[in-house]
């Protein structure tokens, strides 16, 4: 009880000096179980809409996925005479057929497309009984036919859409001009999809390419009848092998496996940046309490005096951190809430609506919070604690400040250089590693243990490196600016310690910055040396027949490329098969893309009967020009064609393609299931290239879900996307930025407590108020500068080896960003500016003779 009372004592006494440690438990809880309630939400909301949406049973193609695609473009479809038949099975209720299609485009009357800007889908569809699970009709009436269409609510307001508003919808097999009849609003929550319905003829011809055909057979029990028993008997009546039976369970749960991998990616990712806000945050709690416990040596020498024992006084301060822990993690969770709330709102500012009705927080969320706060902050408290019971009772004799043991220090640094050695030894074994993925995982053995060894040589770090930077920084101030770096360099281990927080953070600035600018400048050079075409066509839909007869017709282009994809098993001259498929591309894609060939000519690959493969295929299976490979194409005859050239896969670009002409893949797949261009590749003519760019921007404006660019856009663009990813990266970062600064905020608010009866002797001598101030404000810029180069110098050594690896993978140049890295070093320096402001205020208005009779 003794030792509970003190601990509460000294806990409440400091309660200021906790504040900012207790913030630093907060955020990093929070973002925790902010991560937590998000997804779980999320994981709710598709849940519900997935278990409403599925019937009893539902039956489809063999071979069909609920988020694939199939190679025409046009989705696998069933007989209408299966529904007749299963209406007759054992134990049905109802049975109708459904049309629905993801390979779509809906554009209004001013050609801007519906779709949701966050990669939901368009989905466009029949409707039928099975949809007023999920919908009600809000406004008008159902599609009724060809000219009449019906949209969801939510779509409807995004984009000002009324009743008698014309939308036009693009499939591979159609493109429809319908007026809406009709606005049909969701009962849960439409996580962002675009949704438009026709009449069951209109959707077959125009969705399809044929009547009497449908995608799905939805079918309801009757009463009393389960759904696996259902399953057997409509499995019964139609035959096992011929269609692909799922009960609601079932599809309920391939729609949420397929969610749950991107689900699980957010998950992940999020909880990796608010692990690295503990790392950082440790720091924090560590200096907090090492300098509480060298403050109160003398109170701790008294307690021993008076009878403590050691596991009394280690106890009392794993209490105060154990107070402290709770009070953040309690705190930590209620903002947890707030900010996943504050994540709903921002994905659905993106188009992805996200309803708080379906708010979910589980149990097991604010426990798990709770616990890590609180054991994080005991764990990073224990090597204080430690400290403080070893104080002996002579201490309260002596002025304030724990004895260092100089063998200890010794010691923890000979540790750290052996991990830092380690560390490097790490690094450069995966500098030079032949092999990405092996290289991968020793890079990630190096950056862990070079992190953790440059943490435990800080303190000896920081004799040398804060000279350093003072000799550069502070020596223009004179007086001030000697009492400065003093202050920083007189405990080693502290600075040190306060640096290191932001080290960590900085450290994963400087490698992603560096490893961005490398892919971008390594794509560029590559585009640069590899790209012979002028345009390229790319979209979220595959390219519809009209839209490429549009781009052939354009004027000023010398030639226009197609490239499709085709599933196919090749089977090598070893016996080995793969089904990676083929690409089937016009000759002229060898000017497209300038391929280097290791054996043959690329041009000859797309004669009659030939192929090309890559250097890393014909090496695994000893493929040379001449060989001959079975080619048996899903959705067409087997073929034996002739390997006319090898490429060399150390290209980035198209690494690993098997090339062969659009005429041969037509000699062996049926019209029908002829894919459609992936992506479509162009050359203008001679000196016609502003006129052709602009012309072939106009011939596919009225298919908005394509893309025109020329290098100087895709190059572009590239910049733009990792730019964006980066941006993001670094936002999430910033949470262990803040914690850092956080960090350098308490070292110098409880330096200047420790410091106080110094700061009044040196005010009694002459020291201004404005110079204390700067000297407070100088010793918090140096620390962060120690900090900052510490980290910009361990990011820029792993991002170098990083991109060594990706070397192996095509991207071959290293670039250092070093905008970005003086810009982060000079912003470091504001960062510690801005840390001292309160400190140096503080310290600017103590009473002078107060300080002085400060013990």
């Amino acid at each position: 009880m003794t030792v509970l009372k003190t601990s509460m004592r000294n806990f409440f006494a400091h309660k200021g000096r906790m504040a900012l440690s207790a913030i630093a438990v907060l955020l990093s809880v929070a973002f925790v179980c902010g991560t937590l309630v998000f997804t779980d939400t999320m994981n709710t909301t598709f849940d519900k809409l997935f278990s409403l949406t599925a019937s009893n049973v539902t039956v489809s193609p063999k071979g069909a996925s609920n988020d694939d695609t199939p190679q025409n473009g046009v989705p696998l479809s069933l007989p209408a005479s299966a529904v007749e038949r299963v209406k007759t099975a054992d134990g049905v209720k109802s049975a109708e057929g459904a049309v629905s299609s993801l390979n779509v485009t809906v554009v209004d009357s001013d050609n801007d497309n519906m779709g949701s800007s966050n990669g939901a889908p368009t989905i466009a569809g029949n409707w039928t009984k099975n949809d007023l699970r999920t919908m009600e009709i809000t406004s008008g009436h159902a599609p009724r036919g060809p000219t009449e269409v019906m949209v969801d609510a939510d779509t409807a307001d995004k984009h000002d859409l009324e009743l008698g508003d014309e939308l036009r919808t693009i499939a591979q097999t159609g493109d429809l001009k319908a007026k809406i009849v009709g606005i049909a609003t969701f009962k849960v929550t439409n996580p962002g999809a675009a949704v438009v319905y026709f009449d069951t003829a209109t959707a077959q011809r125009e969705l399809l390419g044929a009547t009497g055909r449908f995608t799905q057979i939805n079918v309801t029990a009757a009463a009393g009848v389960s759904d696996v028993r259902l399953k057997q008997d409509v499995t019964r009546t139609l035959g096992a092998a011929t269609y692909k039976y799922q009960t609601a369970k079932e599809n309920a749960d391939e729609n949420r496996k397929g969610i749950g991998q991107f689900m699980n990616v957010i998950k992940y990712a999020m909880l990796g940046f608010a692990g690295i806000a503990f790392l950082v945050g440790i720091f924090l709690i560590v200096n907090t309490f090492s300098m509480l416990v060298a403050q109160r040596t003398r109170e701790i020498g008294l307690m021993r005096a008076i009878g403590s024992s050691r596991k009394q006084v280690n106890r009392s301060v794993l209490v105060e951190a154990l107070l402290l822990g709770f009070v953040g993690s309690i705190l930590g969770v209620g903002a947890g809430v707030g900010i996943a709330v504050g994540l709903m709102k921002i994905m659905s500012s993106m188009g992805m609506d996200l309803s708080t009705r379906d708010l979910t927080v589980k149990a097991t969320t604010p426990v798990v919070g709770l616990v890590l706060g609180v054991i994080v902050t005991v764990l990073a408290a224990y090597l204080p604690a430690r400290r403080a019971g070893k104080v002996s009772p002579m201490a309260a004799l002596r002025e304030s400040g724990t004895p260092t043991d100089g063998r200890a220090g010794w010691i923890r640094g000979l540790i750290g250089l052996v991990l830092t050695g380690a560390g490097t030894a790490a690094l450069y074994a995966a500098a030079t590693a032949d092999k990405a993925k092996d290289g991968s995982l020793v890079l990630g053995a190096g950056i862990v243990l070079s992190l953790i060894g440059f943490v435990i040589i800080g303190p000896l770090l920081a004799g040398g490196v804060v000279r350093v930077i003072s000799a550069v920084l502070l020596r223009a101030f004179g007086p001030v600016g000697r009492m400065a770096e003093r202050n920083a360099l007189r405990n080693p281990r502290r600075t040190g310690a306060t640096g290191a927080a932001l080290m960590i953070g900085l450290a994963l600035v400087a490698c992603l910055s560096v490893v961005g600018s490398s892919m971008v400048a390594s794509a560029t050079s590559e585009l640069d040396k590899s790209v012979g075409a002028d345009f390229i066509v790319t979209g979220h839909q595959r390219i519809v027949p009209q839209a490429q007869r549009a781009m052939e017709r354009t004027p000023g282009l010398a030639h226009v490329t197609s490239y499709k994809e085709v599933d196919a098993t090749l089977t090598s001259p070893d016996g080995k098969a793969d089904d990676k498929g083929v690409t089937a591309a016009d000759p002229s894609y060898a000017d497209d893309l300038r391929r280097t060939t290791t054996e043959g000519t690329l041009k000859n690959a797309y004669g009659t009967d030939a192929m090309a493969v890559g250097s890393d295929y014909a090496k695994k299976h000893g493929v040379h020009v001449g060989d001959t490979i079975t080619v048996a194409f899903k959705h067409g005859r087997t073929a034996k064609l002739k390997v006319a050239a090898i490429t060399d896969d150390d290209s980035a670009l198209d690494k690993g393609a098997r090339y062969l002409s659009t005429a041969t893949m037509e000699k062996y797949v049926p019209k029908s299931q002829v894919p459609p261009n992936v992506i479509m590749f162009a050359k203008a003519k001679d000196g016609q290239e502003k006129q052709a760019y602009a012309a072939l921007k106009a011939s596919l404006k009225k298919w908005p879900q394509y893309d025109v660019r020329d290098q100087t856009d895709y190059k572009q663009e590239l910049k733009d996307q990792i730019g964006q990813l980066l941006n993001m990266v670094y936002g999430l970062l910033a949470l262990a930025i803040i914690v850092a600064v956080l960090g350098v905020v308490n070292t110098l608010a409880l330096s200047v407590v420790e410091r106080t009866r110094e700061i009044g002797l040196m005010r009694a001598i002459g020291l201004s108020r404005r110079q204390l101030r700067r000297m407070i404000r100088l010793e918090s810029v140096v620390i962060a500068l120690f900090g900052a180069l510490l980290g910009l110098g361990l990011g820029m050594g792993w991002g170098a080896t990083a991109q060594r690896l990706l070397a192996l993978e095509g991207l071959n140049v290293l670039e250092i960003p070093w905008p970005t890295i003086i810009g982060v070093f000079v912003g470091s320096a504001f960062v510690g500016l801005f840390a001292a402001l309160i400190p140096a205020f503080r310290a600017g208005r103590m009473n002078v003779l107060n300080a002085i009779a400060t013990d």
